[in-house]
């Protein structure tokens, strides 16, 4: 799954995501910078996977659908999915999530100022 974001004049940031590893790899103009764990979907649940551009930002986020859970720094790129930081870290590299792309909360800040 990557996830893409361009401006005419701006660089192009790309956070590709590895299923089978649980891992992001974020590159800027095909130069990786960072690569981190990440938890998507457990079993049973679904993370889409495709190309996606980033399509609504909300820095404070609460999920509406799982017990108004902290999702800080949430990039929405297909519907209600999203890149966003976790509370759960110690589950990071494991598939954990509902089918969004979970990151430590430092990790998707960096993410989020791109």
């Amino acid at each position: 799954m990557a996830l893409l974001a361009s401006a005419a004049t701006a660089a192009q940031i790309e956070a590709r995501v590895d299923l089978s590893d649980q891992l992001m790899t974020v590159s800027l103009d095909g130069h990786p910078l960072y690569v981190w764990p990440v938890s998507t979907a457990r079993f049973g649940k679904v993370t889409p996977v495709g190309n996606f551009t980033a399509q609504f930002l909300s820095r404070d986020h609460y999920s509406s659908f799982y017990h108004h859970a902290p999702m800080p720094f949430s990039i929405f790129f297909y519907g209600n999915y999203a890149i966003h930081g976790t509370t759960e870290v110690s589950r990071l590299g494991t598939p954990a999530s509902s089918g969004c792309i979970r990151l430590h909360p430092e990790n998707a800040q960096i993410l989020f100022a791109f």
